[in-house]
């Protein structure tokens, strides 16, 4: 792959300091968040393995993909990317922050979030253009957009960076002992209430559970989690726009099991 200056750092520096201008002139700092991509490489299986890093003002944190009660969930718009067939997120564990008694979920100083391109024609480079709407908070949080873009090389090797990230991801259920998952889904007057359990040993002192849905559209409502023994037990209201019960494919179900000691184990799809 040739050298160059990646276009990712021009562009990724160049927003985020406009898009932090209006935080600038309330006092806040101009370099609340700089968003880079990390151009990776080319996987045996023929994904391209990059990723975005976002370096964090001191003191600043910005959100996981759930972020909690009150937080701002990034969003991601790959319309200006070019041979793209998909896209598959490996989010690291992240922290759990209790801000006035409310519950959020994210990352402070640093996100290097590895981000799993197929290409939609393997023989052609891949050109990613994308705009990430997050949040990013102090003792107040800011709306932010970047753009980050960046031609792809098929370099085979891997980036420290990005391998130690994904080193970081949570714990699949079998890894972390889980024999069983089990849900039941019960209408409700806007939508359902989902109980699943999990025969899963203890992750850590302090557990609860996040539950989310491969649909974004539908809110889920933060998960009443009670263990007994060996199993753990979740309880979450899902309510659709238009607030009516609805058909829920089960395997599209994700529960991450977060124990206060810096674990997470992540279940995906249940059993009725």
């Amino acid at each position: 792959m040739k050298a160059r200056t990646p276009r990712s750092a021009v562009i990724g520096m160049i927003v985020a300091l406009s898009a932090t201008a209006p935080a600038a002139a309330q006092g806040l700092p101009s370099d609340i968040v700089h968003a880079t991509l990390l151009e990776g490489w080319r996987t045996e299986s023929g994904t391209q393995m990059a990723a975005l890093r976002l370096d964090l003002a001191p003191g600043w944190k910005t959100y996981w993909r759930a972020p909690g009660e009150g937080g701002i969930p990034p969003r991601f718009d790959w319309s200006g990317s070019d041979n793209i067939g998909g896209v598959a997120f490996h989010w690291p564990v992240p922290e759990v922050f209790d801000i006035n008694g409310l519950r959020t979920i994210g990352y402070r100083h640093e996100l290097v979030l590895p981000i799993e391109i197929r290409p939609a024609d393997a023989s052609r480079p891949v050109s990613v253009t994308v705009r990430i709407d997050l949040g990013v908070c102090e003792d107040i949080c800011v709306p932010v957009t970047v753009d980050v873009a960046a031609d792809l090389g098929q370099t085979a090797r891997p980036d420290p960076v990005i391998l130690a990230s994904l080193d970081r991801m949570p714990e699949e259920g079998p890894e972390a002992g889980l024999s069983a998952s089990r849900c039941t889904a019960e209408p409700i007057r806007d939508g359902l209430r989902l109980t699943s359990h999990l025969s899963l040993p203890p992750v850590g002192p302090e557990e609860f559970a996040v539950v989310e849905l491969a649909d974004q559209s539908i809110w889920v409502s933060q998960a009443d989690t009670r263990r007994a023994g060996g199993d753990l037990s979740t309880t979450a209201d899902l309510v659709p726009a238009n607030a009516k019960p609805f058909a829920l494919d089960r395997s599209t179900i994700r529960i991450t099991v977060f124990g206060g000691s810096g674990r997470a184990v992540e279940v995906q799809g249940c059993a009725g």
